[in-house]
């Protein structure tokens, strides 16, 4: 029988130019095409201006698109090694964020280095995704219903989530504790141990929002009474709203949307971008861009499926789930179905961390698609 990854290895050209051929590029296309939906959504909100959001979004994708075609070119074995080391520095990077960080509305969250505001809990959603990982592919499934073996883990996931709590910075923190538990559930955790873990969770829940500062639980009380406040916690969703309703079918026509060209619409460069578009393309273009979304978690996950390695697999999962989990928590945000969380609308929403980090994301993704047949088995079960 012919071994399939002896071939895949023996086919000419398996270096730089044959792992560009390998190249997901389907794939590269949607995340182009979904940039460019980003760039006209920004060239609106500015009023019909390439600046200040276009344009500099536009560079800044252009070189997270080469990044993210270096690291396609990373071999996973490489990639492995480099997780220990990237968690260590966000972990650095989380703490410097709460002893020296940059404070805006309310919460330390940014760093500034070389005049540029760095955002290092996006950067630990991605380290995290590696490290576990990296630990995963040593445990059999054995080993997996030892509970013991699921405590430096657990940890790996507490440790940024708790750090990131500190800033605080909520949303970001629920993404960060959803990624390890889908990782944990892609190594194969145990249905029983999942139920033991979530048995606290009420508890924990109470415990949390005695603790919340006064901005979220603000947040909480006009997610749930918006009309309470309508000038001043609730005027974001409620204009949201009337935005999003206003667009109707086809939309109010590409800079003619009334709520965000009049700014009325607040942040609807960032949190709120979905909404500008739906206002100006209806409900054909909001689905449009949410058909785009889909597809590249669909496309991610497939190449979860598709990865031999463990790590591959694993990686490509959490990445996936980070990427899906930013869409989920964004466009639930803007239609009021949860309270507002600052969570960017990923390769639309103006911002520099959140751009690169996505499409760091995307680059580790297209590494484990290109080199998907490696089983980065052990020195002594090598062919």
């Amino acid at each position: 029988m012919i071994n399939e990854r002896r071939l895949w290895r023996a086919t000419p050209g398996f270096g730089v130019a044959g792992k560009l051929l390998r190249i997901n590029w389907a794939y590269a296309l949607l995340i182009c095409a979904l940039a460019g939906v980003g760039y006209t959504a920004l060239y609106s909100v500015a009023g019909g201006s390439p600046y200040p959001y276009a344009e500099p979004q536009t560079l800044r994708f252009g070189f997270g698109f080469l990044m993210m075609i270096a690291l396609a070119m990373t071999p996973l074995r490489v990639l492995s090694k480099l997780a220990w080391p990237a968690y260590a520095v966000s972990i650095v990077l989380l703490v410097l964020v709460l002893r020296m960080g940059h404070v805006g509305k309310g919460a330390e969250r940014w760093l500034i280095i070389g005049g540029t505001q760095v955002q290092p809990s996006e950067f630990a959603k991605i380290a995290l995704a590696l490290a576990l990982a990296a630990y995963f592919q040593h445990i059999s499934w054995e080993r997996m219903r030892n509970p013991l073996w699921l405590v430096p883990p657990a940890l790996l996931t507490l440790l940024p989530v708790a750090l990131v709590l500190k800033e605080p910075n909520l949303g970001t923190a629920v993404i960060i504790g959803a990624v390890g538990a889908t990782i944990f559930l892609g190594a194969g955790m145990r249905w029983w141990m999942i139920a033991l873990l979530a048995a606290p969770v009420p508890m924990l829940l109470r415990i949390a929002y005695a603790h919340l500062h006064d901005y979220q639980r603000q947040r909480i009380t006009t997610f749930l009474h918006p009309e309470s406040d309508p000038r001043g916690a609730g005027y974001n969703i409620i204009q949201s709203k009337i935005a999003l309703g206003s667009g109707g079918m086809w939309g109010q026509g590409y800079l003619h949307g009334t709520q965000g060209q009049l700014n009325f619409l607040p942040e609807k460069q960032t949190d709120f971008i979905f909404t500008t578009i739906a206002e100006e393309w209806g409900l054909v273009g909001g689905l449009t861009v949410m058909g785009l979304l889909l597809a590249l978690v669909l496309g991610g996950m497939t190449m979860a499926i598709l990865a031999r390695s463990p790590f591959g697999r694993l990686l490509a999962l959490g990445i996936s789930m980070n990427f899906f989990l930013y869409c989920l928590v964004n466009l639930s945000m803007v239609m009021g179905a949860i309270p507002v969380g600052g969570v960017p609308l990923p390769l639309v929403s103006w911002g520099g961390s959140a751009m690169l980090m996505v499409m760091l994301g995307f680059g580790l993704l297209m590494s484990v698609f290109v080199h998907r047949h490696d089983e980065m088995l052990p020195k002594k079960h090598r062919d």
